[in-house]
């Protein structure tokens, strides 16, 4: 496919103003006010926190993270580790990064597929995921939103980003650089970040090194992904949490807060971070996991 239909498609699919959802999202009431979230969490005293919960429980759930788009399953590593060394069966799956539909079926059918409760958790475009694809599962329990887009039915992902996100201020051009696929649907490719935009915007509170390994390393993702509408929201019936970083660029706090305020999540804003605070402070996302595993809702 030609430059001029990318950079036409995703004009459309990816920067779309949040306005109306920011407005609704603001009115509404959290659950609670946002929490701080502590700048340094103990991997011991979390351990702990997870050990002495799930001693209290008939049956420890199972928790399953998804990825978001341009990052990988190796993403959530030190989240695993310590649910690992809480006792936690824990599954960092792939996303296949292709399209919002069969995306979010692929998670289904995955969660189908694990006797007893789940925490779904999910990140950036992977929180588009989880929304659908909890929809309907009894054994989902509790959803977790890190840094993440959580739609209404009908509503795209790329349409979360938020006004001030990188993604709204840039050209497509300026943003990515493209690759065509087998199979993809007419006017579709996939997207990869600029490695400047990578480095500056997405992994922005990581050290210059690790950012361009990541960079580097970084999975494609279908434009498709980011403008096939919503068909759920299982954020309506399911509880859920969110975990906000002040330093995104990506999806921003404002966009974040709003969403999450919809959903009637409970709120925790981490002062800092990045698109990727998932992988810089990986405690402090854990913590926030911690909390949806020992709810006794």
């Amino acid at each position: 496919m030609t430059r001029s239909r990318t950079v036409a498609y995703l004009a459309r699919a990816m920067v779309v103003p949040l306005a109306a959802l920011t407005i609704a999202g603001l009115s509404g009431g959290a659950r609670s006010a946002p929490a701080a979230a502590p700048r340094t969490s103990s991997d011991a005293s979390l351990v702990h926190q997870l050990a002495t919960c799930s001693a209290a429980r008939h049956a420890k759930p199972t928790v399953v993270l998804v990825h978001g788009a341009w990052a990988d399953a190796s993403s959530w590593s030190g989240e695993v580790a310590t649910l690992q060394r809480a006792g936690y069966d824990v599954r960092a799956i792939a996303n296949p990064l292709q399209d919002l539909t069969t995306d979010s079926q692929y998670v289904a059918d995955y969660l189908k597929t694990i006797r007893g409760p789940v925490v779904l958790v999910g990140h950036s475009y992977g929180g588009a995921v989880i929304t659908n694809a909890a929809a309907g599962l009894a054994n989902v329990k509790a959803l977790v939103y890190v840094d993440a887009s959580a739609p209404a039915p009908g509503e795209t992902n790329g349409q979360l980003s938020g006004a001030d996100s990188i993604l709204a201020k840039l050209t497509p051009a300026q943003l990515f650089f493209t690759t065509p696929y087998p199979g993809a649907p007419a006017g579709a490719s996939e997207l990869y970040l600029n490695k400047n935009i990578f480095v500056r915007n997405f992994a922005n509170d990581l050290p210059r090194a690790q950012a361009e390994r990541l960079w580097a390393s970084q999975r494609g993702a279908s434009t498709v992904a980011f403008g096939t509408p919503s068909k759920a929201a299982a954020w309506k019936t399911i509880p859920s949490w969110y975990f906000i970083s002040t330093g995104d660029h990506i999806i921003t706090a404002r966009s974040e807060l709003a969403m999450a305020r919809r959903a009637h999540s409970h709120i925790t804003t981490f002062r800092g971070g990045s698109h990727l605070t998932l992988i810089s402070h990986p405690n402090a996302v854990t913590a926030v996991i911690a909390s949806a595993i020992c709810s006794r809702r």
